[in-house]
């Protein structure tokens, strides 16, 4: 290992990270709300609207998400609309993760027995009231776990943003590889950065799936 290689371009790895993780954070946030919205959609069975959300997750899910990228920075400047990549890279992880994050609250809002809220409603709660505490309360518990996978997808999968030319982890490793043909070195401080971004929330998240466990128990 070229020791003196590794301290010069360190410092571009920890500001490719930074970028990595501003953007997955902003994506997966905006994964989350656009999910939730498609999950209330589908689960209040809303007309047409449901319909849309339905069309839409299957076509988020079954297109890759380099695709969307490409269609987003080559595509819609044909069509007048220049996105940076920055933005680029926002939208696509926010319109590939909404359709599994809708799927992981939907299948926790369907957990809950309708018997529950058939009997909230005899009580005289409102549907606001029922959603807040019973509804939701045991719909978080089921798709926490689901949740936790679901962002941890997203994050690996920055790793194809440095092909809309976000100067991201891979484009850094990449762009040194290219130039300096210094392949080990470059890919073992890619490795060592996405372990740094992500381990820390894989543990998190099994925490909080052990302790919610626990409770549920």
């Amino acid at each position: 290992m070229d020791r003196e290689f590794i301290s010069k371009f360190a410092p571009m790895y920890v500001e490719a990270a930074r970028l990595t993780l501003i953007i997955g954070v902003i994506g997966t946030l905006l994964a989350a709300a656009v999910g939730l919205l498609c999950a209330l959609v589908k689960y209040f069975r809303i007309p047409i609207a449901r319909q849309i959300a339905s069309v839409y997750i299957e076509l988020s899910r079954n297109t890759p998400l380099i695709v969307q990228l490409f269609f987003l920075y080559f595509g819609l400047p044909k069509a007048g609309v220049r996105l940076s990549s920055e933005a680029c890279g926002v939208i696509g992880l926010a319109f590939l993760g909404g359709s599994y994050m809708a799927e992981s609250f939907l299948s926790g809002l369907r957990s809950v027995k309708k018997i529950q809220t058939e009997s909230a409603e005899s009580l005289g709660m409102r549907r606001g009231q029922t959603m807040r505490y019973i509804v939701i309360p045991q719909a978080a518990a089921v798709s926490v776990p689901s949740i936790c996978a679901n962002v941890i997808f997203l994050l690996k999968e920055t790793s194809v943003f440095s092909a809309v030319s976000l100067a991201d982890l891979m484009y850094v490793a990449k762009d040194l590889i290219g130039m300096y043909y210094n392949t080990g070195e470059a890919l073992v401080m890619l490795v060592a950065a996405y372990l740094v971004l992500i381990l820390p929330i894989s543990v998190l998240f099994s925490v909080l799936e052990r302790r919610l466990k626990r409770a549920r128990s």
